[in-house]
């Protein structure tokens, strides 16, 4: 947390190992923020007992943080189209599970029924109905990295204890219906004998252990300057992609040719092609040639991520082709 630094929270580890063991924890965001406490559990988890004591002590409104991936399958469109709200936190359409021994949707027993049906991979879009007492809210790509809310918070634990990414919370209000604060929170985590962590904790963990970047695209291309191994690589925490250029191998810690570029990514990969590439890049380009080994790095800071991979999936796929040009 930004103050309080003399309070002692729990740690990531031990909050993972709650959310693993179908515990509830206690998630602060900064004051700076919403500065709240929500009750979380893993969705997969969820009791009657759970939405009891969360209903009953969390005194908020009880939501299902789900991945994007997730709300496209069960058909959940966003509550509104044009989100006003100061956090923009993603509220979906509210649902009921039908059938299975639900009624009316709202007991405890309904609801955890209804929030395990948004995991079970049998659930249909059709399964569901709309609108009902449970309220999913679809969490950014990227998790905490993305940004800084319970919504993805909850969804970066359930992964982090190896279940699935679904998770369940409400906010925290004290009995005279305030919003508690971090002091209060404390009392409530001793009183329940709860863990209790800070979302900024969380994204120093997961900065520390989780891959920031993943890989979309390798393939060799063909430049005017030789062959180099062209690998893309999704920066998650911005959803930019960056590529980079390779040729040869080398182990780590030897020393080797590398330039960095952060100008007109496209245009200078594709100038690798033709003649119109940056002179500035055609001595490291001809240098790493002849050393046979070296990098070259573009960070993209102005093209879509899907634009980029789409010209670069056209630009693969003229290589296999033996078409030594441009995409169009």
């Amino acid at each position: 947390m930004a103050t309080n630094t003399n309070i002692q929270l729990n740690t990531i580890e031990e909050a993972i190992e709650d959310i693993r063991q179908g515990k509830i924890i206690i998630v602060v965001d900064d004051e700076d923020r919403e500065n709240e406490g929500d009750f979380i559990a893993a969705a997969e988890k969820v009791t009657p007992e759970m939405i009891n004591f969360m209903a009953t002590h969390g005194r908020g409104l009880i939501c299902a943080p789900l991945t994007e991936a997730r709300c496209k399958e069960l058909d959940l469109n966003l509550m509104v189209t044009n989100n006003t709200v100061l956090h923009e936190t993603q509220f979906t359409v509210s649902v009921d599970l039908k059938g299975h021994g639900c009624t009316t949707g709202i007991s405890v027993h309904d609801r955890a029924k209804t929030i395990l049906s948004l995991v079970d991979d049998d659930t249909k879009p059709e399964d569901l109905g709309r609108p009902g007492h449970i309220f999913p809210l679809r969490a950014k790509q990227g998790g905490v990295l993305r940004r800084t809310g319970h919504t993805e918070a909850a969804i970066d634990l359930a992964r982090l204890a190896g279940l699935k990414p679904a998770g369940i919370l409400v906010e925290i209000l004290n009995e005279d219906g305030s919003m508690a604060r971090l002091p209060q929170l404390m009392e409530v985590a001793k009183r329940f004998d709860l863990k209790i962590v800070s979302i900024e904790a969380l994204v120093a963990y997961r900065m520390q252990h989780d891959s920031l970047i993943q890989k979309k695209e390798d393939f060799e291309i063909e430049t005017r300057f030789g062959t180099f191994r062209l690998r893309a690589y999704l920066q998650i925490t911005n959803k930019q992609v960056h590529i980079a250029l390779t040729k040869g191998s080398w182990s780590s810690g030897e020393s080797i040719l590398t330039r960095i570029n952060s100008t007109h990514v496209n245009n200078d990969i594709l100038g690798t092609l033709t003649n119109d590439a940056d002179k500035r890049l055609d001595d490291m380009f001809r240098r790493i040639n002849e050393e046979g080994r070296g990098a070259i790095l573009f960070i993209n800071q102005e093209i879509q991520s899907a634009d980029m991979l789409n010209r670069l999936s056209e630009l693969k796929n003229l290589q296999a082709q033996g078409v030594n040009k441009a995409p169009q």
